[in-house]
């Protein structure tokens, strides 16, 4: 049926907005509570009104529609508030990442066009620095978790702008297709990529969360009666979407500040938290954190997302009984794409059921193609690039259309993940384009060989990377971090030989080289950064 010319734009009551997240029933849960890692909290219902009483007061400091804010603060409440407030202003929410340098902080602000920097007191000596350099004037709003000097210059601080403010503001009706946040990505060569959602593809991508996880049978997915805390970083890609799930689902909500391993552990023990995600590399860190053996776990369910969930780690979790799985996404996805099978993980033990990438997320499609975009046959070995569409993945990369139309080729996003489908639909990602290494014109899986070696005991951590060589192209070796003082090399190359023996990689895949290094070198959102080790490789300072 055609659409009557003559028929104006959708009434705002139809728009998809993010107020429309906050306003659900279970959203209206007033009794439930929301927590800080300090021991302080607020019921839903001052939640609600400490919103509107923030958006009140970006409105006093002339800060609305068409707005951009930023926001400098650890995982916290107040951080919540702020993933609602602003975009329900019509402002766009900036959340810088904190861990990039101070030269791509500064040059997100001006990317972005901030109008506005609400910065917690421990990220003032990378903020106070670069403001001589911002090209617009700024706001500023200081975050504190107690009292404290306000730095001359800044507008405000943030508890006493709320304090100061009622709570009876009016928000816009806007267009769902409306800006809602902003942050960047960094890739391995440029300048940092603004990538943005609008109201709309945010409350679909939570709607799709909540449907494909709260159906999972038993006690697995995300519920209503669950303990939510995020172990992600809130300026990393919205936290991965959950704290918009968690407060549309009216649960209880920890934001633990610092990820301080006795702190996070505690609060687990004394919030009864049942419902996290992080990257493979905090999972760790909590599984050898001392007291961790005094911690009952069998309750945390755990989405690891970020980079590979190796057999290894899903082992070391599963023997304290935290009920993991791997899951699959980027920046440019909002970010969820595929998620392990969690309700056929419950009846089987079969380790690689909850490593796997998983399947597609409720009103994802996935392919997996060769350089024509041809698709890959789908029977578990056969390895393509993997592509994707659903309703709220980015539209592009800010003020960059080179980007963009890359990102776009044929009306697919292109990931650059290098991956392969099994019969029944389930996605098993091998490798990045940009890390496969290449050996006399075949392809070996970095995360192949990290995954097969993941289980030797006293390996803490392993990277898996080509080095140059003039016979093959590239030869692998593994980088490795090894506990205590003891030597496991020939337990790697045994485990190694067994997977020779059985036909899982060919001999020439294995490693020529095996090193041993104090740490791994990461990004700004902890990924193991492969493009430093290969530096570091070819200048002999991992030798």
């Amino acid at each position: 049926m055609q659409r009557d010319k003559s028929m104006t734009a959708a009434p705002p009551h139809t728009q998809l907005l993010i107020g429309q997240l906050l306003a659900a029933p279970a959203g209206h849960n007033p009794d439930q509570t929301i927590h800080d890692g300090f021991g302080n909290h607020h019921t839903y219902r001052q939640f609600h009104t400490r919103v509107r009483k923030l958006a009140a007061g970006l409105l006093n400091l002339g800060l609305g529609q068409g707005s951009t804010i930023a926001v400098m603060d650890w995982d916290s409440p107040r951080y919540l508030e702020c993933f609602f407030a602003v975009p329900m202003l019509g402002a766009t929410l900036h959340t810088i990442n904190i861990r990039l340098s101070p030269e791509q902080v500064l040059y997100t602000i001006n990317h972005a066009e901030d109008d506005a920097v609400l910065c917690h007191v421990d990220f003032l000596p990378l903020l106070l620095p670069l403001l001589p350099k911002v090209h617009r004037p700024l706001r500023l709003i200081l975050m504190a978790d107690e009292p404290c000097a306000v730095p001359q210059g800044f507008d405000a601080e943030y508890e006493k702008l709320l304090a100061d403010q009622r709570p009876d503001v009016s928000f816009p009706e806007l267009p769902e297709d409306t800006r809602a946040t902003l942050f960047y990505t960094t890739g391995t060569t440029g300048d940092p990529k603004g990538v943005s959602y609008s109201h709309r593809q945010l409350v679909l991508h939570t709607l799709a969360l909540a449907a494909g996880l709260g159906t999972v049978p038993g006690a697995g997915g995300l519920k209503r009666d669950d303990v939510y805390m995020p172990i992600t970083p809130l300026f990393h890609v919205h936290g991965w979407g959950f704290p918009y799930v968690a407060t549309f689902l009216g649960i209880k909500q920890i934001y633990p500040g610092r990820y301080e391993p006795g702190r996070l552990l505690a609060l687990i023990a004394e919030q009864g938290v049942t419902f996290s995600h992080c990257v493979p590399t905090i999972l760790a860190m909590l599984l050898s954190a001392p007291g961790v053996a005094e911690i009952d776990l069998s309750r945390w369910k755990v989405l690891i997302g970020g980079a590979a969930l190796s057999d290894g780690l899903a082992l070391q979790a599963r023997a304290r009984g935290i009920d993991v799985h791997a899951a699959y996404g980027m920046s440019e996805t909002c970010p969820f794409v595929t998620v392990a099978d969690m309700a056929c993980s419950q009846a089987s033990a079969d380790i690689a059921v909850r490593t796997a990438t998983g399947r597609p997320a409720p009103l994802v499609e996935v392919r997996v193609v060769d350089e024509k975009m041809n698709d890959i046959p789908h029977d578990g070995r056969s390895t393509g690039e993997v592509i994707t569409r659903a309703p709220w993945l980015t539209d592009g990369y800010l003020k960059n259309s080179a980007g963009t139309e890359e990102l776009w080729r044929g009306g697919w996003l292109h990931t650059g993940d290098v991956g392969h489908m099994s019969a029944n639909g389930t996605l098993r990602i091998t490798d990045r384009l940009k890390d496969i290494i290449k050996s006399g014109g075949e392809w070996v899986s970095s995360l192949t060989l990290e995954n097969l070696v993941s289980t030797v005991p006293g390996l803490q951590e392993v990277a898996a990377v080509g080095i140059p060589d003039s016979r093959w192209g590239e030869r692998p070796v593994l980088v490795t971090v090894i506990l205590g003082e003891v030597s496991v090399e020939q337990d790697l190359r045994n485990c190694l030989d067994r997977a020779i023996d059985a036909g899982i990689i060919p001999k020439w895949a294995a490693p020529d080289r095996i090193y041993q290094v104090d740490s791994l070198p990461r990004t700004s959102v902890g990924k193991i950064d492969k493009k430093l080790i290969r530096k570091l490789l070819a200048e002999g300072v991992i030798s």
